[in-house]
């Protein structure tokens, strides 16, 4: 399961306390659903940064930033645990911090990438297929 480090709330309290937005302010700017936002929180990928006295999440700049990121692997048929992996990997905001760079660190990045690359061509190539498809379409309704 996805770490959380408790930190993070008392260090973006003190830093940026004037930008924060609500879960459908976030949901509104991300795209994302309601449900979305409060499922990648309960199993604590986007954590939301502060809850209000009366119990609403809160979320920073760097949340919205960093659930665009998910958003971008979403997608690409990450797990949520390689996700979170991921985020650590590359330093986004709020993510444990990665071990020392290195070899293996390197290694992992890579493989990420490397099936980040297959998905993308395979997504392409059904892509093209579905093109195809309408094209065909077309020309039988012209």
């Amino acid at each position: 399961m996805v770490e959380f480090n408790s930190e993070r709330t008392e260090t973006f309290m003190t830093a940026k306390a004037t930008s924060t937005m609500h879960i459908g302010e976030l949901a509104e700017r991300t795209g994302l659903s309601l449900r979305t936002i409060r499922h990648y929180d309960d199993v604590g990928l986007l954590p939301a940064t502060a809850r209000t006295e009366g119990g609403f999440r809160v979320y920073s700049e760097a949340d919205a930033e960093r659930l665009m990121v998910i958003k971008q692997m979403k997608p690409l048929g990450f797990s949520l645990d390689e996700m979170a992996e991921i985020l650590g990997l590359i330093g986004a905001e709020g993510a444990s911090p990665a071990a020392a760079a290195g070899p293996a660190h390197e290694a992992r990045l890579a493989e990420f990438l490397a099936r980040a690359e297959h998905q993308r061509a395979k997504m392409a190539r059904n892509l093209a297929q579905a093109d195809e498809f309408i094209a065909m379409l077309g020309q039988r309704t012209a």
